[in-house]
């Protein structure tokens, strides 16, 4: 993959801002799509934009990994203990007995969460597959989108995007959809990879976070505040910090440098496999990035801390609140 800087070129209006002009960034080796970003507001996005069809075809089954659980054992429970760190954050005050929806929740590790808390959880995924294994507890809704998920008007106390708006072919449709459900004041959280970021700028076209082609849009933070805006929320506040993410992301950002690894083969080598499966790559090259994995993780998380300092974060989650007094988007 490399970066390319030429001049300006007419795409399809942005969701964003609706600038039909933007500039090349990065040839995609081996992918028919190049990054593309707006001239008006920043937005990075696949030119040509993939169909439906097409976007099903980069999540293939190992993508879910097994039953409930997605990484070797001692990451899956890193990462359940994060998510029962980030649903206290995300339940922070909700009414008891609030109604919580998690938009895109894969296998439902906050939903599990949010549930032993007393809330009544729901979730929309668009793959059943990708729902395996979710808490019995959560009311999970298979669709295409939010808006075919059918849900009544000021139905929920809270919606969670998670690291999916940057996924989704329409999200200024899915946006403008969650205030419609979302009871008048209700709390909107969304995370996405943060394109403006230093990790970002620093790493380029080796940025972990780009995950091409999966990433429909490549979303900077100024960007994010205007959709967000734009589909009638009001934004309470922005955090820079992710254990779960930020840290790994500077990892596998500097191995993706490296042209004798395979790009992001450290995120490959902790994903669960399915029994009989044989281990990725050599014996030699797994010990090497386990090796850059243990050496790299102090230097990446002092990192992450001075994105928090600089408010650049490599991902970003932003709070807001329906507003009453925005018109309908």
């Amino acid at each position: 993959m490399a970066e390319a800087h030429r001049a300006l070129e007419r795409v399809a209006a942005c969701p964003v801002c609706g600038a039909e002009q933007a500039r090349p960034r990065f040839e995609i080796e081996g992918l028919a799509w190049r990054v593309v970003v707006c001239s008006g507001c920043g937005l990075g996005r696949p030119q040509p934009m993939p169909d439906a069809k097409e976007v099903r075809a980069f999540y293939e089954d190992d993508y879910y990994g097994e039953p409930g659980t997605k990484f070797q054992p001692v990451i899956e429970a890193l990462v359940r203990w994060v998510g029962a760190r980030h649903s206290a954050f995300l339940s922070r005050g909700l009414a008891a007995g609030g109604r919580v929806l998690d938009v895109g929740c894969g296998r439902g590790v906050v939903l599990g969460s949010l549930a032993d808390q007393g809330f009544e959880v729901h979730g929309v995924e668009i793959s059943a597959e990708a729902a395996r294994g979710a808490d019995p507890r959560a009311a999970i809704r298979i669709a295409p989108g939010l808006v075919e998920a059918g849900y009544p008007e000021a139905f929920f106390d809270e919606v969670l995007i998670w690291h999916v708006l940057e996924h989704l072919r329409d999200p200024r449709g899915t946006l403008a959809e969650a205030r419609r459900i979302l009871r008048p004041g209700g709390r909107l959280v969304v995370a996405v990879p943060n394109f403006s970021s230093l990790q970002a700028r620093w790493t380029g076209a080796a940025w972990f976070h780009l995950d091409l082609p999966r990433h429909l849009y490549h979303f900077p933070l100024s960007a994010l505040r205007d959709l967000l805006r734009g589909t009638g929320f009001a934004v309470d506040s922005e955090h820079h910090f992710s254990l779960r993410q930020n840290p790994f992301g500077w990892i596998q950002s500097v191995l993706n440098f490296f042209p004798r690894l395979q790009r992001d083969g450290l995120y490959r080598l902790l994903h669960r496999r399915s029994q009989g499966q044989p281990p990725p790559f050599d014996r030699r090259t797994r010990r090497r990035l386990w090796t850059w994995l243990l050496l790299g993780a102090p230097i990446a998380l002092a990192l992450t801390v001075l994105e928090v300092l600089l408010r650049s974060g490599a991902t970003v989650h932003l709070v807001a609140h329906h507003d009453r007094t925005a018109p309908d988007a």
